[in-house]
């Protein structure tokens, strides 16, 4: 995994760091949705000497190059995930904030179809699904008092 992850740094035109490789290594093997801290938290189980602030650094330049996406799923903090080539989109329960991708096959074509009727460019879509799991469910959760 570790030349992959050079080859996504390379692929960026900013210097390969031995920060940034452990930095992207641990939102890959965390696959996905994990903010700042936890991002911290697991690159420090490997470099016990790594500051927070320089997570944040990192976290920066790897959102400025587009390696990195800044997620917002109803949340006070961010989540970060790799940019993928496909799109998807997120299930995200209000009650235990747990966070579930899925793929639209149809949401391609439906997208190009609406850009096309509005004489609109479509460059990039987020859809974040908010509602409550099944297990929160059971709990009795989401239920109206």
């Amino acid at each position: 995994m570790d030349e992959s992850i050079r080859g996504i740094l390379r692929r960026s035109g900013k210097r390969v760091t031995p920060q940034r490789v452990l930095i992207l290594e641990a939102i890959l093997e965390g696959g996905g949705h994990l903010d700042a801290d936890e991002i911290y938290r697991r690159a420090r189980q490997k470099a016990p000497r790594l500051s927070l602030s320089t997570v944040y650094r990192t976290i920066s330049v790897l959102k400025e190059v587009g390696v990195i996406e800044e997620l917002h799923l109803g949340e006070e903090h961010h989540h970060y995930e790799l940019r993928g080539e496909q799109s998807h989109h997120h299930f995200i329960c209000q009650s235990c904030g747990q966070v579930i991708e899925f793929d639209c096959p149809f949401s391609q074509e439906f997208l190009y179809t609406l850009g096309e009727e509005h004489d609109f460019e479509i460059t990039g879509v987020r859809l974040n699904l908010v509602g409550y799991c099944a297990a929160c469910r059971q709990q009795g959760a989401g239920k109206a008092a």
